[in-house]
Formats: structure tokens, C-alpha cells, sequence
């Protein structure tokens, strides 16, 4: 089980930074460039992890009417020609030449409401990219979507998953790890704060990991 040391890794991004978000309204997905039967494989990932975090997964958010929205493209580029999505991404023509450069497959990009400081706050939306390569073009639809519904759960560290992804392989097809499982739960306790970035947050979270559900 991980400790704090380990929980604090999970927050602290290459930079050094400690920055711990979870949504703070009820979680509205939808999915643009895919064929409508993979749509409940989508819904049906948001909804585990809605279930095992124990937040709400609704129809429709009251201001953004969708806050989770997938992007499935076949190449980057495809991305400046959804009609709006540079006014949803700031800088989207710079962030699809960061991608080409880099080669990438995919790249969450998140929104913040405002904390009582001031500062970024509990995550408001979120927009997974996803540019469907050889790689991920052979993944099983529902794996796929259940690895980025639980990398978008939470506001990880961009190292977080870096040397393990969050899915393993069960009897029945991917699954998540217990560990990783057990720090969705635990981030999810109404005791905790929203979004925080003071490290001791882990110790917190520590503290919460294994209780009963």
C-alpha cells in the first residue's frame, strides 16, 4: 500500500510542484470521432470510477453542458478544425505543434474553478486528446477508456504513470490497480479538500488509504 512518500509522488510534477485537484461538480462526459457503439464504453469507464469515487456522473453540467469531452483524431491536426475547441484550449495551435513535435498519442488539458485564495481550485473540465496510432488503435475500447476516465479523476502528476500505467491485465481484460484504486477512494473523502498544494495533503490521504468503503 502506498504510503505518503508514495501518495506525495503522485502530486509533485516534474517541476517540483505539489498540486492536488479532484472535480468538484458532477462529471459530464461526452465523445467527439468515434462510431456511436463505442460511446457506452466511455460513459461506462466514467461511470466505474464515479462509482468507486463515490461522485456523481450526470447527463448534462448546468454551465458547460459537457465537461468531459474526448477527442479522438487520427492526426493532430485534425484538432484545429473542431469548430470552437481553441476557444475551450488556450494557445491550441501552439499545444497540437508541441504534440506533432513529440510525437504523442495523447494529452489531457484541464480547467480549474477558483479557490477561496484566489488560486486554481477543484477541477471544473477536462479534454482528453487522443490521437489514435498503432498503439492505441489496437487497445480494447473499454480499457482505453477506463485508463484516461481515471487519469482525469484526479489532477496526477505528469510523472505519475510514467513507469506504470494505472491498468493492469485481469482475467477479464484490463483492470486497475488496487493501489491505485485505493488513492482514487481515498481522494475522494468529503473530509479532504478539494484541491490543495501543500504536501502534508499526502500524509492526509495516507491516513484515509484502506479504510472501509
Amino acid at each position: 500500500m502506498p504510503d505518503a512518500n508514495d501518495l506525495e509522488r503522485l502530486f509533485t510534477r516534474s517541476d517540483g510542484s505539489f498540486v492536488f485537484a479532484r472535480w468538484g461538480r458532477a462529471i459530464a462526459p461526452v465523445a467527439f470521432g468515434v462510431e456511436e457503439a463505442t460511446l457506452p464504453a466511455i460513459k461506462g469507464a466514467v461511470e466505474a470510477v464515479g462509482h468507486l469515487t463515490g461522485h456523481p456522473v450526470a447527463e448534462t453540467d448546468p454551465e458547460l453542458g459537457s465537461n468531459l469531452m474526448f477527442f479522438f483524431v487520427r492526426d493532430w491536426d485534425e484538432l484545429g478544425e473542431v469548430p470552437g475547441l481553441d476557444r475551450l484550449i488556450p494557445d491550441l495551435a501552439s499545444l497540437v505543434g508541441r504534440l506533432k513535435d513529440a510525437d504523442a498519442n495523447q494529452y489531457r488539458v484541464f480547467r480549474f474553478d477558483a479557490a477561496p485564495d484566489g488560486g486554481p481550485g477543484a477541477i471544473k473540465a477536462a479534454f482528453v486528446l487522443l490521437r489514435m496510432d498503432e498503439h492505441l488503435s489496437q487497445a480494447p475500447a473499454g480499457a482505453l477508456a477506463l485508463g484516461q476516465a481515471v487519469q482525469v479523476a484526479l489532477l496526477w502528476s505528469d510523472t505519475a504513470f510514467a513507469e506504470a500505467p494505472p491498468l493492469v491485465a485481469g482475467p477479464g481484460g484490463a483492470m486497475l490497480r488496487p493501489d491505485v484504486a485505493n488513492v482514487l477512494r481515498a481522494a475522494y473523502d468529503p473530509v479532504l479538500p478539494q484541491s490543495g498544494r501543500d504536501p502534508s495533503l499526502a500524509l492526509r490521504l495516507a491516513a484515509r488509504m484502506g479504510r472501509p468503503q
